[in-house]
């Protein structure tokens, strides 16, 4: 047993800092991202890792921001309204100011189509959960231990991980994806920042993605977009 004790804590010191243990996960993480099957059935390869990763290095839920909040009521409704108006407001004043397509063009195919709308629902759960503890949760505790915790680097991480989460998305959902991408990566950044966890980010984040698939599958794009700009 005293051996077998000896490996697992040789293996969480070496995942937990930066030589090639530690170097192999980060870089796993950060380029896996999600598999997505036939009708958009998401299988979150990249958080699945993060899992895998927080387990076998022994670190707590607390550093990828998962502790309990100190109220979960405000923290619901807070997650909710931040990801309806932040919708909203770049979908109806935002993007059009950016000249971006009133229509997303990659996403279009589920218009009105309910074959597609179950796994729609699914990726969009999975990205709110998934994608925060990635980028907002894993990579910030990363970038906490390496650089330390000063307020130029807890800036800085907001900065590098909004632009990382937006190149993410380029060859996915094109330049106006992109741009969306670190727009709410820095929005669910600062969150995260002020409030010391993900939670609120997780639920703004879902409820965003929710929205934006609502307004795809019920056609209402052009008419948000054009609410205040023609």
């Amino acid at each position: 047993m005293i051996p077998h004790a000896a490996d697992d804590r040789a293996l969480a010191s070496e995942l937990r800092g930066f030589g090639p243990g530690g170097i192999i996960a980060l870089i796993a993480i950060l380029f896996t991202g999600n598999f997505i099957l036939p009708y958009m059935v998401t299988i979150p390869i990249g958080t699945i890792l993060v899992l895998i990763w927080a387990r076998l290095s022994r670190t707590p839920w607390s550093e990828l921001g998962l502790s309990r909040p100190p109220n979960w009521t405000t923290t619901i409704a807070g997650g909710i309204s931040l990801g309806i108006g932040l919708k909203l407001l770049l979908k109806a004043v935002v993007m059009p100011l950016l000249g971006a397509d009133p229509v997303n063009r990659y996403y279009h195919f589920i218009a009105g189509n309910p074959a597609y709308l179950p796994g729609a629902v699914w990726t969009m759960l999975v990205a709110g959960f998934g994608e925060e503890l990635v980028y907002r949760g894993y990579l910030f505790e990363r970038w906490r231990r390496l650089f330390g915790w000063t307020l130029g680097s807890r800036i800085a991480v907001v900065l590098v991980t909004s632009v990382w989460f937006g190149l993410s998305h380029y060859f996915g959902q094109g330049r106006d994806g992109a741009l969306q991408s670190v727009m709410t990566g820095l929005t669910f950044g600062t969150v995260t920042l002020l409030t010391g966890r993900i939670w609120v980010a997780i639920l703004a984040h879902t409820v965003y993605d929710l929205a934006a698939a609502a307004m795809i599958y019920g056609n209402l794009e052009v008419r948000i977009a054009h609410l205040f700009f023609r």
